[in-house]
């Protein structure tokens, strides 16, 4: 491992905002972001496969008044948006270490406010359907985890996933559509965002890429 991963880790280890294994935090946490890493009422929005983390983290200049959590896995990118929330002095941003299927041992039911599913690996082979962060078996994961009218955002390039995710959703009798669009940025929703892009959007974007959105809740 290099000198630089072994510096982000130590980092990682001794920054209250990542919350991750060998911490006391990572085995309480469940029901407990309000009162014990936030220490406010403020609601939770929580980005999956959150990478560096530059969505969380613009998410929380742009809303003090909530709290986001990004998750990811991999510890190296994770410290990049926990340095810059440190940096920035934003105390309503937190991370969390995990594989994105343990999510259920970290959220109590109704926690979530907000949920964002940005740009995950399309796994296109029919085979791989299950790893898809938007097939049934992740949507029913989420569910009750998010509170009653809570929000779920999912934005991706791959059409192939887009077309899966939306029709997946249109079947389902406990999912309400709210919006959808096959080209974000030619959308009225854009504005929404305030220009907040993760790596992979600026890349897709510059690359022509038409970017794919698409907002709903759970009955």
């Amino acid at each position: 491992m290099s000198r630089k991963k072994l510096v982000r880790f130590a980092q990682n280890e001794a920054n209250p905002n990542v919350i991750q294994a060998g911490k006391p935090l990572f085995e309480n946490i469940k029901g407990n972001w309000h009162e014990v890493q936030f220490q406010n009422q403020n609601p939770i929005v929580v980005e999956l496969a959150c990478g560096r983390g530059e969505f969380t983290v613009g998410l929380g200049r742009e809303y003090r008044d909530q709290n986001f959590i990004g998750v990811d896995i991999k510890g190296s990118r994770i410290w990049k948006g926990s340095s810059t929330a440190t940096t920035e002095g934003l105390t309503n941003l937190a991370f969390l270490r995990t594989q994105i299927q343990n999510l259920d041992q970290f959220f109590a039911e109704g926690e979530i406010s907000e949920l964002w599913i940005t740009f995950p690996d399309p796994f296109p082979r029919d085979g791989d359907e299950k790893r898809r962060l938007t097939s049934p078996k992740f949507l029913d994961m989420y569910k009750p985890m998010i509170k009653e009218n809570g929000l779920v955002h999912f934005k991706t390039d791959n059409t192939g996933l887009f077309d899966y995710t939306l029709e997946l959703v249109k079947s389902r009798e406990d999912i309400e559509i709210l919006a959808f669009t096959h080209d974000f940025y030619q959308s009225e929703m854009r504005d929404e965002h305030h220009g907040i892009k993760t790596r992979y959007e600026k890349m897709f974007s510059d690359k022509g890429e038409k970017i794919k959105y698409l907002k709903f809740r759970f009955k």
